[in-house]
């Protein structure tokens, strides 16, 4: 596939599985009370927080927010990227636990097994030595399969979809001193085996985001929200 056309196919994918269902989940999911564990006590300060006073809207507010704006998005985010290199045949699923994808390097032709994260600061110090040790575990599992012989710690890697080697982390660099860490224009280059592909990319993707039609579903959503919380036996507004 050629590179523009591997950028658009990218591009859709992103709209349709992303960003189209971000806004179906947040319309029809997350405006939901029942989508909702509630802590009484935050969601009162937060509401007083957000409207200066503890309303049905303020409570909706102090729910539908940080859902909506935060873990949905974040969550079906790094899902999607890892399903979308697969079922766009950039990459293949793993068959090692814990990998989440393998694909072969086009920088140096080797096998590479991945596991993904978004950014470079997308990991905390207390994930690094997990991470390091599945890396070690599943390198000593695979070297007893014949068919895997010869690999090495620097075909297991971290991919990190976005920012640069200087705004890594330094649980990232711990990391990178036993197992490679590629980031940005790097992975995508040796993924794709496009020098150019991570910033060819950016355009058609800034643009296909700015021509979404998002209806002030953020809006919509919470208000519907407070429609439900308004009727609701769990909160006493009087």
């Amino acid at each position: 596939m050629r590179e523009k056309e591997l950028a658009q196919k990218v591009v859709e994918y992103f709209e349709v599985n992303i960003f189209s269902n971000h806004i179906g989940a947040a319309l029809n999911i997350h405006s939901r009370l029942a989508s909702y564990n509630i802590n009484p006590i935050l969601v009162k300060y937060l509401s007083k927080v957000l409207k200066d006073d503890y309303s049905p809207m303020g409570v909706a507010m102090a729910l539908y927010y940080p859902r909506v704006l935060g873990t949905s998005i974040s969550t079906s985010f790094g899902t999607r990227i890892q399903s979308m290199f697969v079922e766009l045949g950039i990459a293949q699923g793993s068959l090692i636990k814990g990998m989440d994808i393998e694909f072969v390097d086009r920088i140096d032709s080797r096998k590479k097994w991945c596991q993904l994260k978004s950014g470079p600061n997308t990991i905390n110090s207390e994930d690094v030595k997990p991470l390091i040790k599945k890396f070690t575990d599943t390198i000593n599992l695979a070297r007893t399969n014949s068919a895997l012989k010869g690999i090495s710690n620097s075909d297991f890697i971290v991919g990190v979809l976005y920012g640069e080697i200087s705004e890594l982390s330094m649980h990232y660099k711990r990391i990178d001193q036993s197992h490679p860490v590629y980031v940005g224009r790097d992975f995508w280059h040796r993924i794709t085996g496009y020098l150019g592909f991570y910033d060819s990319l950016m355009p058609p993707l800034h643009e296909c985001i700015m021509s979404l039609d998002t209806q002030d579903f953020i809006k919509t959503g919470c208000e519907k929200l407070a429609l439900e919380i308004e009727k609701s036996p769990l909160f006493d507004f009087h």
